[in-house]
């Protein structure tokens, strides 16, 4: 790990130029959920770039059936769901529905939904503004759908671009926001930096592999040949998905030692109520 220490120390002692939010999340993308919400871009009193989401006036409705979407594509593929109805409507015909409760490919727990909205959200967020590709849908391989997955919430690449850029990210969904759940966040991302090539990169290339993706595995593998070399753009972004007051927290709050970190508020008038409307029908 000498080398990982290294590279921290070198990043912490230069002098980077200072950065706004389109370095590091792009332009507000005009399509996708980018279409129905309104950005605004700033600085904390910290300096860390951030940009503030709302909902548009009356479109709340088009909000859940774009999450919906998203929902339906991180947590199975349509070859997934297809199967899954097969198999529900022969067990159903045979009387087995009590049986059913234990093959589930989306979460019923409260908290689990939560935090997977707030997951998906930042990644597709970051997809479509900065032009990077997830390579997995990493909930598709949770072994238990109402637990959360270990590892980093967001990985996204751009293996095209020079250098070869990462953004790792940290989610968190809170009916209220806090100071508490903006440092959380800020911690995460500070722990992710400090140990160095990204927790989730393996899982990415071991499901690449099996998946029959060999080059653009070997690809995602040769990254931390690149992070050692220092020739890897490691990006760090965070989203607190809360209330209206949310995005005064993140201003207020949002502090670190990484220079390459951004934050993206999402306030929305009363989260709880727009969970579980995300998930329904999904399991049909």
């Amino acid at each position: 790990m000498e080398w990982t220490c290294q590279v921290w120390r070198r990043q912490l002692k230069s002098k980077p130029s200072k950065l706004n939010c389109v370095d590091i999340l792009g332009g507000h993308p005009l399509d996708g959920l980018g279409a129905i919400v309104v950005a605004s871009d700033s600085q904390t009193d910290a300096g860390v770039p951030h940009r503030a989401l709302r909902e548009l006036d009356g479109k709340r409705e088009d909000v859940v059936r774009c999450m919906r979407e998203m929902v339906a594509r991180h947590h199975a593929s349509p070859e997934q769901r297809a199967r899954d109805k097969q198999r529900r409507d022969a067990m159903k015909r045979l009387g087995f529905d009590a049986e059913q409760g234990s093959m589930k490919r989306f979460p019923e727990n409260p908290s689990t939904r939560k935090g997977n909205l707030a997951e998906i959200i930042l990644a597709e967020y970051v997809s479509l503004a900065a032009d990077l590709e997830l390579l997995v849908y990493r909930l598709r391989y949770n072994p238990n759908v109402n637990q959360s997955m270990k590892g980093n919430d967001v990985l996204a690449f751009d293996l095209d671009s020079d250098p070869v850029r990462i953004v790792v990210g940290e989610t968190k969904f809170r009916a209220t926001s806090s100071k508490a759940a903006v440092t959380e966040i800020i911690d995460g991302l500070v722990r992710s930096h400090k140990g160095g090539i990204p927790v989730s990169m393996q899982f990415v290339v071991d499901r690449l592999f099996e998946a029959g993706q060999e080059e653009l595995g070997q690809r995602v593998l040769e990254c931390a040949v690149l992070f050692a070399l220092d020739n890897l753009r490691v990006d760090y972004v965070g989203l607190l998905m809360s209330d209206p007051e949310g995005p005064e927290r993140v201003k207020k709050h949002a502090s670190g030692p990484i220079h390459r970190l951004a934050m993206v508020s999402f306030g929305i008038n009363s989260p709880d109520s727009i969970v579980d409307p995300c998930y329904e029908g999904l399991e049909e």
